[in-house]
């Protein structure tokens, strides 16, 4: 990706609905309201603009076939996402982008694949789920493993049940709450559940840090090839165009080299700690 495919400029973009996944997490799709930016592709990220507040990375959630829109996912955990839920349909956000790698999708291909996340990792990860499934044969056995703190903050819950027609899906939370009769842990303990060949199976795996870490170590350590286990690195990324460096990690500068890469790469650097 060069710096000319991107807009470096907010590009004014328009809410057409929203969903609330859970207490503080909101879905929100939005199309341009003129001249639409270039296409993403799953994995990738928008800066998202909330006017007169700031802006931050949201990676796409949803990337609707045949429509010029944009699906997000965000959580509200600052000023900016605070602002960006509270938007309602017909209301302006301002969008530059696309940036970043996207997950690579052709070392899955005819292999088995597993889609692990952790929390709000699963929204980068739904759009190459629906990729996936929309084509049938492309792929091997397909296991979905979802990790969320509580069954209350579990996303897209509807459509990960859809899911299940074509791919297996398992789920775990942290907490559970009352009348909850699901899994109990973290999200590695459902590896056991899933029919799988681990030389010849792609991971890709999105969550905290330390969740990404246990997942890959485990990946590892049941035969997958650490560059077959591509994860979704997060810093604090504020120019997109890897001029001002805050989303350095070693060599790698994330909103260009990220945040998609493969865990051979990831791992030596995420060893050593940051001051």
């Amino acid at each position: 990706m060069t710096t000319a495919s991107v807009s470096s400029v907010p590009v004014p973009y328009r809410v057409t609905w929203r969903r609330r996944e859970a207490t503080d997490t909101v879905t929100m799709k939005i199309r341009p309201a003129g001249r639409p930016l270039p296409e993403f592709r799953p994995g990738q990220f928008a800066m998202l603009y909330a006017f007169g507040v700031g802006e931050i990375p949201v990676s796409v959630s949803g990337l609707p076939i045949g429509e010029n829109a944009l699906v997000h996912t965000v959580r509200a955990v600052g000023a900016v996402s605070r602002a960006l839920c509270g938007l309602g349909a017909g209301e302006t956000v301002g969008v530059r982008g696309p940036y970043g790698t996207g997950w690579d999708l052709e070392t899955a291909l005819g292999r088995d694949v597993l889609v692990i996340a952790g929390g709000i990792g699963l929204a980068p990860l739904r759009p190459l789920v629906l990729r996936m499934l929309a084509e049938p044969g492309r792929y091997g056995r397909i296991s979905v493993l979802i990790g969320a703190r509580t069954p209350s903050d579990l996303l897209y819950r509807l459509q990960a049940r859809a899911w299940r027609t074509a791919a297996r899906v398992a789920v775990t939370v942290d907490r559970p709450e009352a009348g909850w009769q699901g899994d109990v842990g973290v999200v590695t303990r459902l590896l056991p559940r899933v029919r799988w060949t681990p030389a010849d199976s792609t991971a890709f795996v999105c969550g905290p840090e330390p969740m990404i870490h246990a997942t890959a170590r485990d990946l590892m350590r049941a035969g997958v090839p650490p560059h077959r286990v591509q994860v979704s690195l997060e810093r604090n990324m504020r120019c997109g165009e890897a001029n001002c460096g805050h989303c350095q990690l070693g060599p790698l500068l994330l909103c260009r080299d990220g945040p998609v890469t493969g865990w051979d790469r990831a791992e030596p650097l995420l060893a050593v700690k940051e001051l």
